[in-house]
């Protein structure tokens, strides 16, 4: 009797891990996608989901401050979400992020050598790839003295008479800090109190000449000439290129901060299997120049050859070989650090 119970308990169990082996692998057709606004091509999706199946819901947010607030709160029932690396040593160290193991997923093997045993994620155990790109500052040089401005932070944090009230600055803490630190010549994740100082009163006495602080729609903005300068990022300056010839790209020579851009898995996540899909489904060439063609941000999956010719001739997308000295790696700051900059943005903002 004690034989046959012990059979029936087994099976019992047998049947229960294969019941919950099914129902993993009977997740619903469903993917929510939580990325930076503007930033996936829409009609990409929709080949995702003719080919797979899978129905994505897609949001989007301004900033990795905010991404991270969101996780932190818990409740996020987000799948697939969108890091900077700047940050992903804090979601790893705090158990937000799955463990998806990336280099097993098919599609890695497209994944270019600089992109697969990143410093943030040694082994690439919770991240993917997907664009990289730089924080500058871009403006119409259609609409400024003389044709032409300076490669300097300058020209932004203490912009020309002319030019003052028509000037837009990222609301993203991070980036405005870094490069008002970058021009400062100052740690951007200084712990000391008197430099955050210095960067609060750069920032402050920027602010009359501002018309706004927005991340949001940078395209447009610049592309209309809703404002003639802004602080921006290189894929954006690229796009209202396109629409207006005029539009200029700055590497400052101070330093312009550079930053790359994963795809995770939040441990929250509802539908895991049906998010490794969807990454190892843009870890293929054609997806991902897909996405590098339609919002002009370099990916690191091996694509160069089926880029469009439109990018590589602008500065903005093929960075002159001379400014590569000025790059500046996005930095993961301390606690002391992130408590300084979060002092300074609420003084700025308040």
């Amino acid at each position: 009797m004690k034989l046959n119970a012990l059979r029936h308990g087994l099976a019992g169990l047998s049947l229960a891990l294969l019941a919950a082996g099914v129902a993993q692998a009977e997740e619903p057709k469903q993917l929510f996608f939580y990325n930076w606004t503007d930033y996936y091509p829409v009609e990409l999706l929709a080949k995702f989901e003719k080919e797979t199946g899978i129905k994505v819901t897609m949001d989007g947010y301004d900033s990795n401050e905010t991404l991270l607030a969101k996780l932190q709160a818990g409740g996020a029932a987000y799948d697939v979400i969108v890091p900077s690396h700047s940050i992903m040593q804090t979601l790893i160290n705090q158990d937000l992020l799955l463990e998806i193991d990336t280099p097993k997923l098919a599609n890695f093997q497209f994944v270019k050598p600089a992109f697969r045993d990143p410093g943030f994620d040694p082994g690439r155990k919770y991240s993917a790839p997907y664009l990289w790109g730089t924080t500058g500052f871009s403006y119409d040089s259609a609409r400024v003295p003389g044709g032409k401005l300076d490669d300097s932070w300058k020209e932004f944090f203490e912009p020309r008479p002319e030019l003052q009230g028509q000037v837009a600055a990222l609301d993203t803490p991070s980036s405005l800090i870094n490069a008002a630190a970058h021009y400062l010549n100052v740690d951007e994740c200084t712990e000391n109190p008197q430099d955050a100082k210095k960067i609060l009163e750069l920032l402050q006495k920027q602010k009359p000449f501002l018309k706004m602080y927005s991340s949001d729609n940078t395209v447009d903005r610049m592309a209309s000439g809703e404002v003639v300068l802004m602080q921006n990022w290189n894929g954006s300056t690229a796009r209202a290129t396109l629409q207006k010839s005029t539009i200029k790209y700055v590497y400052p020579r101070e330093g312009v901060a550079s930053f790359q851009d994963n795809f995770a898995v939040p441990k929250s996540a509802p539908h895991p299997e049906n998010a490794k899909v969807f990454i190892n489904w843009m870890m293929k060439p054609e997806n991902a120049a897909a996405v590098t063609n339609a919002i002009a941000y370099s990916n690191g999956i091996q694509t160069d050859h089926l880029l469009d010719a439109k990018w590589k001739v602008m500065d903005a997308i093929n960075m002159p070989e001379e400014y590569a000295s000025r790059l500046r790696l996005e930095k993961e700051c301390s606690n002391k650090s992130r408590e300084l900059q979060d002092r300074i943005w609420s003084k700025l903002k308040g």
